[in-house]
């Protein structure tokens, strides 16, 4: 746990499982194997020494998530609205003052992915930071405030519900991680390697 001293630092772990799963034949990206494990539970095993508490942004199957031992949020759009969506309902549910949160995905995430997400941040004095691999921006890796959720809302909402453009427009800090490559598996085939 980081910072559980300290209220201003207290950090739910969120991962990110409410899409539709297109590029993996509609499947449930969240609930496929790799290795014996689902892709939510590798997931939530790498946030959990980093944060105060977990989460899982869902919008089906949502009792099987319920059993991996983690507070289970559904996004208030129906019809899978977006990454956006799922952080806003996140932000909306969390008893943190912070979020921190990656897709279901995303494999071999940093040991330090939240502290330092959450230092620069407040070292910036801004609301949000999301992490840049060797690659470019990881916008969908990022933490932000709770205290955001009503403008979350509003843009998960709105016909423009990119991360990204929210990011942007609330001035988020960029974080390098050097050597470090975002891996997605948005594929069956990423998936089997």
């Amino acid at each position: 746990m980081i910072c559980a001293a300290e209220p201003q630092r207290r950090v739910t772990g969120v991962v990110l499982a409410g899409g539709r799963g297109q590029r993996m034949d509609g499947r449930d990206k969240g609930l496929l194997l790799r290795e014996g494990r689902t892709l939510a539970e590798r997931q939530l095993e790498a946030l959990r020494p980093q944060v105060d508490a977990l989460m899982i942004s869902a919008n089906r199957n949502l009792d099987h998530y319920a059993g991996f031992g983690a507070e289970v949020v559904r996004d208030a759009q129906p019809g899978f609205a977006g990454p956006l969506a799922g952080i806003a309902a996140a932000a909306r549910q969390a008893r943190s003052a912070w979020i921190a949160c990656v897709p279901c995905d995303t494999l071999a995430l940093p040991a330090d992915l939240v502290a330092r997400l959450l230092d620069a941040a407040q070292d910036a004095g801004r609301d949000a930071a999301y992490a840049q691999d060797v690659d470019g921006p990881q916008y969908v890796v990022c933490a932000l405030r709770t205290t955001l959720a009503g403008a979350l809302a509003q843009a998960a909402a709105s016909p423009r519900r990119a991360v990204r453009d929210f990011l942007h427009a609330r001035g988020a800090v960029a974080v390098p991680f050097a050597g470090w490559r975002c891996a997605n598996l948005n594929t069956p085939e990423a998936l089997a390697c």
